[in-house]
């Protein structure tokens, strides 16, 4: 249960507030007793005349409580969110690095919006004002027997009304919700892959496919609509026909005089607002149920995603980087892809792995930077684990270039400074001229203060790639990965990462090349060779590639990917 400091007094202050907004509820009827009973039976304009002004000034107060209840509850909805949304922003960004997230991801953004829309909207006032009802009804005892038990009856009838909305509700909003993840995930993977559906015609397959979800939706939002409304209105009707059948046992009673005039009109305003929070309940129960599942959902997810316990900060690495008995199952997958790898790298050398596609190479750089957790064994940095770092200091240390280039929003000089608040112009300046990118940055129109929009849509893959290893060698990072460095790059760029590889090593960090053009291991000094997600060989680079040609030359058949003997001796 969320139950944050301090929000027990202000329960207290809206229930006291609420309380006094259904005492001051009752001038209405009051007034309306004392005209009918008092001032047209005496024609006393001064009367009336003091009358009128004394419930204004409780109108007018009444009002002012309302509104001030409406500020405090839409405050417990932005507290709420002040509260959960950095655990929520934490839980979708680290979440796909151990599971699988349907849709596209976002869902627990959209619950935590339900939830904090619940809170700070009209649904929790029928709540507070719902104990005030046996007030009312008392006072509609005390006018007359019969008036009590119409109203009561009114109540019960109301409220089953609100429990029938509970029952046939629950479904259908669950049904809305899992359909609405399904299509926003469909709707998200075709705006990433528009390209791909507008090359290869698949704009009306897609749109097929995205339709049918859609419908689905929309069938199960409108049986929830028609549920929560249809009973919703029933309510509303059913309170107007009350009303009616007060005024007309009011006036029965006026004829036989058992009752005034003044107790007819009061009662029937006074049953209006006896009932009035439970029509309001039934009538938010939709928003309700949803928040209610939508909570329920942040639980589960938060629990997943526990809040880290701090760390002891740890000493600038300089020693080496070690994999002891590594295995790695990719998120939301039940079978390890990699398996029981073993190496260490010392500082001042750099790692060449290489192996066919799918051997597991993206999978272990993965591991190396910390991205993925392993199943079993340890990535240890100078002998500390990867988990006993705090990971803002350790990414500090650390330069990742992955395969698929993924720039942020924002300008060259805030993606390559890792949009740090106070970044070194100089340092960004250094790395870029490191990944032999400063003079391509100079061509930009703004140089290093180009926007290159979402996800760098602005720049084409050669220049992501380039300014990415630029981001990967800001401030001289101790462990540097890269996952196919050149893999969109031109004889220019390829030199570039070479001589990055070499910088790396000459100022005793530790580079890590995942390599499928073998152009990349000419600055590295060690060779991982992986196949089938083990390890075959590791060694000094001419050791470990000697083995993989005499592997390569008995084999039937080269594998698809591993090195050519050929090449590999001319470029080794």
């Amino acid at each position: 249960m969320w139950r944050p400091s301090g929000l027990t007094s202000t329960i207290g202050g809206i229930l006291l507030i609420s309380g006094v907004v259904n005492v001051l509820a009752l001038t209405s009827p009051l007034f309306m007793l004392q005209v009918y009973d008092r001032v047209l039976a005496s024609h006393s304009v001064p009367t009336l005349v003091g009358l009128a002004v004394l419930a204004a000034g409780l109108y007018a107060f009444q009002c002012l409580l309302e509104i001030l209840r409406a500020r405090v509850l839409l405050r417990i909805g932005e507290r709420f969110d002040r509260q959960f949304s950095g655990r929520v922003h934490d839980a979708i960004v680290l979440l796909p690095l151990s599971t699988r997230m349907p849709g596209d991801g976002l869902q627990p953004l959209r619950d935590l919006d339900n939830v904090r829309g619940f809170l700070g909207g009209k649904g929790p006032t029928a709540f507070f004002d719902l104990p005030w009802t046996p007030l009312y009804l008392g006072i509609c005892f005390l006018f007359h027997f019969w008036i009590g038990m119409t109203v009561t009856v009114g109540a019960v009838v109301l409220i089953s009304m609100t429990f029938l909305t509970n029952a046939l509700s629950q479904r259908p909003i669950r049904d809305t919700t899992a359909h609405n993840i399904v299509r926003h995930g469909l709707l998200e993977a075709a705006r990433r892959n528009a390209e791909v559906v507008q090359a290869l015609g698949l704009g009306n397959r897609i749109a097929a496919r995205w339709h049918q979800a859609n419908g689905k939706y929309l069938a199960a939002n409108r049986k929830a609509g028609d549920v929560a409304g249809g009973l919703g209105r029933i309510s509303s009707s059913l309170r107007v026909m009350l009303q009616s059948a007060i005024l007309a046992l009011g006036a029965y009673l006026v004829i036989r005089q058992e009752a005034t005039g003044g107790v007819m009109i009061a009662s029937s305003i006074m049953m209006g607002r006896a009932l009035a929070p439970v029509e309001l309940a039934t009538a938010s129960w939709k928003s309700f149920l949803m928040a209610r599942q939508s909570w329920a959902r942040l639980e589960d997810l938060l629990a997943k995603i526990p809040e880290s316990a701090p760390v002891m900060p740890m000493p600038a690495p300089e020693r080496e980087l070690r994999v002891e008995g590594v295995t790695i199952v990719p998120p939301g997958e039940s079978k390890p892809s990699v398996t029981g790898l073993a190496f260490a790298v010392q500082a001042g050398s750099a790692l060449g792995v290489i192996g066919a596609s799918g051997s597991g190479k993206s999978t272990l750089s993965r591991a190396i930077v910390g991205a993925w957790p392993p199943a079993a064994g340890k990535v240890r940095i100078d002998g500390a684990s990867l988990d006993q770092w705090d990971r803002e200091a350790l990414g500090r240390h650390i330069g990742y270039l992955p395969q698929g280039v993924e720039l942020f929003d924002g300008t060259i000089a805030e993606n390559i400074a890792r949009f740090e608040d106070s970044p070194d112009p100089e340092a960004i300046v250094a790395a870029a001229k490191a990944a032999g990118t400063h003079e391509l940055i100079l061509r930009f129109e703004y140089g290093y203060e180009t926007p290159i929009g979402e996800a760098g849509s602005a720049l084409s893959a050669g220049q992501r790639q380039r300014i990415g290893l630029a981001r990967a060698l800001y401030r001289d990072p101790f462990l540097v990965v890269l996952d196919e460095p050149n893999a969109n790059l031109d004889a220019e760029g390829e030199a570039a990462v070479i001589e990055a590889i070499a910088s790396v090593r000459e100022r005793k960090g530790i580079a890590v090349v995942v390599a499928h053009r073998r152009s990349a291991l000419r600055a590295v000094d060690y060779v991982l060779t992986m196949d089938g997600g083990r390890q075959r060989a590791f060694g000094p680079r001419d050791e470990a590639l000697s083995k993989v040609l005499k592997g390569a030359a008995t084999a039937p058949g080269m594998r698809h990917g591993a090195p050519s003997p050929h090449t590999m001796k001319g470029e080794c």
